[in-house]
């Protein structure tokens, strides 16, 4: 039986969400991708493990994550349920409703009929009584805000979940779903949104200054731009990366010459400060004001290990910062 390391608490520093009582590890493992159902399910256990061994304590789903849909919630439910099971008040677990599920018109986006029984779902292939996190996945226009929201009240004050959050929400609708959840006094903590050194498009539309105004926490996915933001590509595609694996949201045509030419010009400036390029795009997002944490993937123990190495980095300075967005605008 696993036996979870007695020092994992001793180096890692968490931080709040927004203005909540709730606070998170600055990196949380991912299980969007590596936790399917053709996966190993050993090293999922010992990723599970070797993250929790270094105080990451949060862990994090959708109900689609698979493939097959799913799949992931089912395997990381089994470890749960299993060695992790004397561990369960240590951990936060999320998943998130808003993505087609099953077929027909209550399997898709942001019903109240949709979330819930999404919800009822998770918990099941989980095996678990509730969450930690419940989100809503993305914005629906066809429902009406305040019918997801009242889903998110409803998740919350029927135990099935301790916190609310959304996922992929602008400024305007997250204030909007902030002053709802407010009315309702619903805790809502959280707006996970792709973030990295590659795509920064929640800095012209004020997702930051909207957080700190609303008082809830961002957390970023993607921060390592699905592995463009890595040493995985600097010498051709590898045929277990995920361009090379094929399937994935990450295609051959996004690995265009100018795009390699900045990855290694990162990569230069991250050995400079004596990191791994993933290591510095890291550190590059949680520097960020409103930023609680990051989301990363994994498909090895040590790649979650490596990453800890951005925790322990020095600020970046005026000159770096802007030699890293001197790179970035090559690309326009």
């Amino acid at each position: 039986m696993y036996a979870a390391d007695e020092r994992r608490y001793r180096d890692m520093v968490y931080r709040r969400c927004g203005e909540s009582g709730l606070k998170l590890p600055p990196i949380s493992l991912g299980l969007w991708h590596n936790f399917g159902t053709d996966d190993d399910y050993e090293t999922m256990k010992r990723m599970c493990f070797a993250a929790f061994d270094h105080g990451i304590t949060h862990f994090d789903l959708a109900n689609n994550y698979g493939p097959a849909p799913g799949a992931a919630e089912t395997n990381f439910g089994r470890i749960l349920r299993g060695e992790l099971a004397s561990y369960r008040d240590e951990l936060i677990v999320s998943t998130k409703a808003g993505y087609l599920m099953w077929p027909g018109p209550y399997g898709d986006r942001g019903s109240r009929k949709y979330m819930l029984a999404s919800l009822d779902q998770s918990l099941r292939r989980l095996g678990i009584p509730y969450v930690d996190i419940f989100y809503h996945h993305r914005m629906d226009p066809e429902t009406p805000l305040e019918e997801s929201m009242l889903a998110l009240d409803t998740a919350v004050k029927s135990g099935r979940a301790l916190y609310a959050g959304i996922s992929n929400y602008d400024a305007k609708t997250a204030l909007r779903a902030a002053a709802i959840l407010g009315e309702l006094h619903c805790p809502f903590v959280l707006d996970q949104v792709r973030y990295s050194i590659f795509d920064r498009h929640i800095e012209p539309d004020g997702l930051g200054a909207a957080a700190a105004k609303a008082g809830f926490g961002l957390i970023v996915f993607s921060p390592l731009a699905q592995g463009l933001l890595t040493d995985r590509y600097l010498n051709g595609v590898p045929a277990d990366s995920r361009i090379g694996k094929g399937g994935s949201s990450l295609k051959r045509d996004h690995l265009t010459k100018k795009r390699l030419s900045q990855i290694r010009a990162l990569s230069d400036l991250a050995a400079a400060r004596g990191q791994t390029l993933s290591q510095m795009a890291l550190s590059w997002v949680l520097e960020k004001e409103s930023v609680t944490g990051a989301l990363v993937g994994a498909s090895s123990p040590e790649q979650i290990v490596q990453n800890l190495g951005a925790l322990s980095a020095p600020p970046f300075t005026r000159e770096e910062r802007g030699r890293i967005d001197a790179v970035c605008r090559s690309d326009e």
